[in-house]
């Protein structure tokens, strides 16, 4: 079983109201949960990106305030306070450039000692766009955009010869056209492990023919088994065995002494999570229309959704507005729910909830059943919210033979089972 960590980010993932929560921007909250996941012999310490603060209705979100440092800056710092675990950026295809950060992933590869990972990511949001040159790429185009963005990466981390010394360089193609020499020898684990976190067609695509971890979502064993199977299928297209892509869903987790102790918990996190005016804001971001109106503790509204791209903007956009709204109503006249009921219910992470042996039963049953290969863990709180996992459910996987009891080697790739990469030239 694979393992790693997300640094809560802005959202409502954080429960801020709890006093054990602190800052998102200090240098010592990264450090805590980093070193926690070390002592944890995780495989990675992720970070998401933020590149504008999002707006509702015109005004910049109450959650986005706080804002959200640069991913690479801070793991170059978590370099120098942690010994082996893998540090992974999520740095966006779209509004990069190849020459600029492929030195920037090389030169955490080599500060780590081969530790460095890139969540590659994309927007076709022309909102986020006006804060650089590119505006704007349609979504087909963004994905083409990102793998010849991996390629011409690799291109410029295999360039320089195997006896060490620099050797010219040229990529020609649709999106980028460079040639030159790059400033840094091949990094220690050859090239830093590439992510992809989404669960589209074309992500799933995309995934299969250049990422060596997918990061996803989804809410049962049986669709995580559908899913798995799906992307691992994809891969011989590509010349690639199933093992050389790692599948790993970001997911929750809520311990008690007792399953009813942990339900409780999880049931008390999520109210405090989804409060009454993000329910609204949730549930507005679907329907398209202002909501402020309706009572959060009533009925969903009556009047169907009229998408509105300018309502919401900053936001990754979730499938049909209209399909997600008739499956909400569905929920909640079958269950009888409010609207921030629906939401809580709805918008849940994939969660695992119970004692520290149920819960540690579940996570092994998950990848037995080929429904992950290990999971991307997003704590509550920041940064303690990984504290009690490590203590209580590291153990028990261990017993159980479903997880290390010691790093076997130095490098990221080493922890997840992935071959080094082969030189391209």
């Amino acid at each position: 079983m694979h393992l790693a960590a997300h640094f809560p980010g802005v959202n409502n993932t954080t429960v801020w109201a709890d006093p054990r929560s602190g800052s998102q921007i200090d240098f010592a909250s990264f450090e805590h949960l980093a070193r926690t996941a070390e002592r944890g012999l995780f495989d990675f310490f992720f970070l998401a990106e933020g590149l504008r603060l999002r707006e509702h209705k015109g005004r910049i979100h109450d959650l986005d305030v706080v804002g959200r440092p640069e991913s690479l800056t801070v793991l170059n710092a978590l370099a120098a306070v942690t010994g082996r675990l893998g540090l992974a950026a999520t740095v966006n295809a779209t509004f990069n450039e190849p020459y600029e950060l492929a030195r920037r992933l090389a030169t955490l590869d080599h500060l780590s000692g081969g530790r460095a990972a890139w969540n590659v990511v994309t927007s076709s949001d022309a909102f986020t766009g006006e804060n650089f040159r590119r505006g704007y790429l349609d979504r087909a185009e963004r994905y083409t955009r990102a793998a010849e963005f991996v390629a011409t990466a690799r291109k410029l981390w295999d360039s320089w010869a195997p006896d060490g010394t620099p050797r010219p360089f040229a990529h020609h193609g649709r999106h980028f056209d460079i040639a030159g020499e790059f400033t840094l020898p091949r990094t220690p684990q050859g090239h830093p492990v590439v992510i992809q976190a989404g669960d589209s067609d074309e992500g799933r695509e995309f995934a299969a023919s250049s990422a060596d971890v997918i990061f996803t979502r989804h809410g049962t064993l049986e669709a995580g088994r559908a899913f798995y199977a799906d992307v691992k299928r994809r891969l011989a297209k590509y010349g690639r065995s199933p093992a050389d892509l790692k599948i790993m869903p970001g997911v929750t987790v809520v311990l008690g002494d007792t399953a009813a102790d942990a339900h409780a918990r999880a049931e008390e996190i999520r109210r405090q999570q989804v409060s009454p005016q993000t329910a609204l804001l949730t549930l507005e971001r679907i329907w398209g229309v202002d909501l402020s109106g309706y009572d959060p503790d009533g009925p969903l509204p009556d009047v169907d959704p009229v998408p509105d791209p300018q309502l919401s903007q900053g936001r990754t956009r979730q499938g049909d507005s209209v399909a997600t709204a008739e499956k909400w109503r569905a929920l909640a006249q079958e269950r009888g729910l409010s609207i921030r009921q629906t939401v809580i219910e709805a918008g849940a992470r994939q969660s695992f909830v119970g004692t520290p042996e149920e819960v540690a039963a579940e996570l092994t049953q998950f990848v037995a059943q080929d429904a992950a290969d290990g999971f991307i863990l997003v704590p509550q709180l920041t940064p303690g919210g990984l504290d009690e996992f490590v203590d209580r459910v590291v153990p028990l996987l261990q017993e159980r033979g479903a997880f290390r009891t010691a790093y076997e080697g130095a490098t990221l790739r080493s922890h997840l089972g992935l071959a080094d990469p082969v030189r391209n030239a």
